[in-house]
């Protein structure tokens, strides 16, 4: 029986989650799922996240869909490049917060809930969404980097620091490494009550008091954003989801209590929560033959296909505006200057042009040879001096047009394009006498 993965992509780290073997698709619970962090060190999140799903699959030969939770459209494009980087194509892309609500109902945490605000704090930012949950409509989301597990790291950081136990690192690699001791040390918190992390520099000591009242104001403003969110959108709320590694910190609950008054809920794990719900949601690719008829706007309007998908029929379709403009350009010849700028043009536009999103209008996969090489009616007056042809020869509306002969090519658009004839080989020697 085939298996799902689902994948999350952070700017810390990049997780994996894989239902245990049976039903998939059936009760949930926080330990139905194979879990697999990966830390991102100096290394994009996309190529890394597509390395691992190409390694993942090649070694588990079973897994039959795979799913990718993304935030926005443009992170979206950065998967999609790096999947097709490693030649991967059966896969989907589902938005997170269709992921948070899809492990929240299979777990039973939001029932009764209509009205949601998702509050999800991971390293690199805050991201607050009133969703309804009936019909997973975002009804307004707001995102900032002014909050994060990396701002809270350098706050411990900066106080170890001031304490005087700890020397400031004299390097980058040096506050690297400290900036991951607190990360360490704030994780710990989560669950005790005090950490001791000797270092390079010197030791770093915390209690978990201390850091509550060191984080408190920018939990605050958290809260605070997240209460304008629900104002903005106009829509009453029953309960918070909060997500993201910072989740786990227990002051991150209590102050959204005090500040929503709704009940706060906080999955086992909250950090998975996205990758677990792209598990759920993974379904494998359906690749249809396209009807008669259809564009390529039809074949590419599925938001979550596969980028390599995508990319491939953009190739064809360059390919064959190619193919037009080279057949155009033997039959009028390269001497009249126009083969020149159809290559030209055809190669900046198959080269040069942008990944595939929903506001790019891709081409068609067939286009009138004729048209592409009659620039001078809808292109700029250096075109049209091209296209048109020489005054002396310039007809009016009076003249009747000349009759074709037999050496005249006519090409819709432009002139008559006469083929000198060749004139008869002449011989050295005198031909020999017919017998």
């Amino acid at each position: 029986m085939s298996s799902v993965l689902g994948v999350s992509v952070g700017a810390g780290a990049v997780r994996m989650a894989r239902p245990h073997a049976g039903n998939p698709h059936g009760h949930v619970s926080p330990h139905s799922f194979d879990l697999q962090t990966i830390p991102v060190v100096d290394q994009s999140m996309e190529e890394l996240a597509a390395e691992a799903i190409g390694v993942t699959l090649e070694a588990t030969p079973g897994i039959g869909a795979t799913a990718i939770a993304y935030r926005s459209e443009q992170h979206a494009r950065a998967i999609r490049a790096a999947m097709a980087r490693q030649q991967l194509t059966n896969y989907e892309l589902v938005p997170e917060i269709a992921a948070a609500l899809e492990f929240a109902q299979a777990t039973g945490d939001i029932r009764g809930i209509s009205s949601l605000v998702v509050y999800d704090l991971g390293s690199s930012g805050l991201t607050v969404s009133v969703v309804d949950t009936q019909t997973r409509e975002v009804r307004h989301s707001e995102r900032t980097s002014d909050i994060s597990g990396d701002y809270l790291d350098s706050l411990i950081r900066e106080q170890q620091i001031a304490s005087g136990r700890i020397a400031h690192p004299p390097n980058a690699a040096g506050l690297a490494a400290l900036d991951a001791l607190c990360r360490e040390a704030k994780e710990q918190l989560t669950t005790n009550t005090a950490v001791a992390l000797p270092s390079e520099q010197g030791l770093v000591l915390l209690a978990q008091e201390n850091f509550e009242s060191l984080i408190m104001l920018a939990i605050e403003s958290s809260a605070r954003m997240a209460r304008d969110v629900i104002v903005r959108s106009d829509r009453p709320v029953h309960g918070v989801l909060a997500i993201g590694g910072c989740a786990r910190i227990p002051l991150v609950a209590k102050v959204l209590e005090r500040w929503m008054g709704v009940p706060v809920i906080v999955p086992d794990s909250p950090e998975t929560v996205m990758a677990r719900g792209a598990a759920l949601l993974a379904r494998p690719v359906r690749k249809e033959t396209p009807t008669a008829g259809a564009t390529l706007d039809d074949e590419l309007s599925p938001a979550w296909l596969s980028a390599p998908t995508q990319r491939g029929k953009r190739e064809i379709s360059g390919a064959v505006l190619t193919v037009s403009a080279l057949a155009v350009v033997a039959a009028i010849g390269l001497g009249l200057g126009y083969g020149p700028q159809v290559l030209e043009r055809d190669s900046h536009t198959s080269e040069g042009s942008p990944s595939l999103s929903p506001t790019t209008t891709p081409r068609t996969t067939s286009l009138d040879p004729q048209i592409a090489v009659a620039p001078g009616t809808t292109e700029s007056p250096a075109h049209e001096s091209l296209a048109a042809p020489p005054p002396n020869r310039r007809q009016t509306t009076s003249e009747a047009p000349p009759t074709p002969g037999p050496n005249t090519i006519v090409v819709p658009g432009l002139p008559p394009i006469v083929v000198p004839t060749i004139p008869p080989e002449v011989f050295p020697f005198p031909p020999p006498p017919q017998r």
